[in-house]
């Protein structure tokens, strides 16, 4: 156990995750969105957040951006305001859902105006990654249909084909292309990429550069989340992780507040493959949206619960779990994992905290900075980010 624990403070201690810039906005559900003081009013305070939750937790140095939510007029500007802070850009996110024009799809649409329209926005999107020195280009697709009949279904995929094409067409050798599904929503009939299937078949036939995100939040209930970790790692085709919690649908609550047990199995494969080391190229990310909860400690409870997480995974015992799936022993082997999962692994990240000069409780750490009582009478006045801001 004791070289177990060694070798999984080595990995923590490599360990990265990425936030999201809109994590730091006002947010909300269809039906409200509720402002907080001190809430982020521009990218560059958006960034500013993010950095707090790096200070304090140590593991998440990059912040993913959404265009046109995050577009400034000088990104090189951006960059080096990230670089000031210690964080970097990560992701660039495009945006195909907020535009009258997109009503009857984006990429997939008949109209092929509206389809070089949002071919263009990509074009603006890896535009925004030269200049920031970003990497990866992150693509949702909300495309769909509400009502059998309202479009041909194989169309539709292949005109999302020769899109994607021509989007992939756009990146340079050291990008890639990260291609999200998500079940349903906003569109209830079909989804043009409903499933890490469809969006691995486009992912093959593009290239290597192509890759796979796969967002917890968006399968449906009692999907069994790891089983296709474990497949897409199999085949080099998972390129990032979207991390949240739902009860129902994609909620997008902090990661592990619903179903802990879930967030460790997935992390189980993640790591009995490897793929939580940095040289995986997987990219592991938080897409959540906070609403009734704070957004600095929302993110940094957030970044905690990945890592305790990803704890006990490393201390699973992987050579008695072996021998007991090799031998048939069904409840030993589960007896293995529900041991590493039922153990206290506060203690082991308080140790990996203070060995990097960090404050054991990160969440405790920065209530006690005075960060948000300063940006709550400091950002008086102006717009406040939010959804769609």
């Amino acid at each position: 156990m004791t070289d177990i624990r060694a070798r999984a403070l080595e990995a923590l201690g490599q360990q990265t995750i990425e936030l999201p810039s809109w994590a730091f906005g006002n947010s909300g559900t269809r039906f409200k969105v509720f402002g907080q003081p001190g809430v982020a009013r521009n990218p560059y305070e958006k960034l500013e957040d993010a950095a707090q939750a790096h200070k304090h937790t140590g593991v998440a140095p990059r912040v993913s951006l959404h265009v046109p939510w995050d577009l400034v007029d000088d990104f090189g500007k951006l960059a080096a305001h990230a670089a000031d802070l210690g964080v970097s850009i990560g992701a660039v996110n495009a945006n195909l859902f907020q535009d009258d024009d997109y009503k009857l799809g984006s990429l997939t649409h008949a109209d092929p105006a509206v389809r070089r329209k949002a071919i263009d926005h990509h074009a603006q999107c890896v535009e925004v990654m030269r200049q920031t020195g970003s990497t990866d280009l992150k693509l949702w697709l909300p495309d769909g249909t509400n009502y059998p009949g309202q479009d041909d279904l194989r169309d539709r995929q292949d005109r999302l084909a020769e899109s994607l094409r021509q989007i992939y067409a756009l990146l340079e050798p050291n990008h890639r292309l990260l291609i999200e599904y998500k079940f349903f929503e906003p569109y209830f009939y079909a989804m043009d990429i409903p499933d890490w299937g469809t969006s691995l078949l486009h992912c093959m036939a593009l290239g290597d550069q192509a890759t796979v995100v796969l967002d917890t939040g968006h399968h449906a209930p009692g999907t069994n989340i790891e089983f296709i970790v474990m497949q897409l790692l199999r085949v080099g085709r998972l390129g990032a992780f979207d991390f949240n919690s739902r009860n129902y649908a994609d909620d997008d609550l902090i990661v592990g507040s619903a179903d802990p047990f879930q967030l460790f199995r997935i992390l189980n494969e993640i790591v009995a493959q490897g793929a939580h080391l940095p040289e995986s190229g997987v990219n592991f990310m938080l897409d959540q949206c906070h609403n009734i909860e704070q957004k600095i400690p929302g993110q940094i409870r957030s970044v905690m619960n990945v890592q305790e997480a990803t704890a006990k995974a490393l201390l699973v015992d992987r050579e008695a779990l072996a021998a007991a799936q090799r031998s048939g022993d069904v409840l030993g082997a589960h007896g293995v994992l529900m041991n590493a999962y039922n153990t206290d692994v506060r203690p082991l990240l308080a140790e990996l905290r203070e060995s990097k000069g960090l404050d054991a409780d990160p969440y405790r750490a920065y209530a006690a900075s005075g960060h948000q009582q300063r940006i709550e009478s400091e950002r008086v006045g102006g717009q406040q980010a939010g959804w769609g801001a």
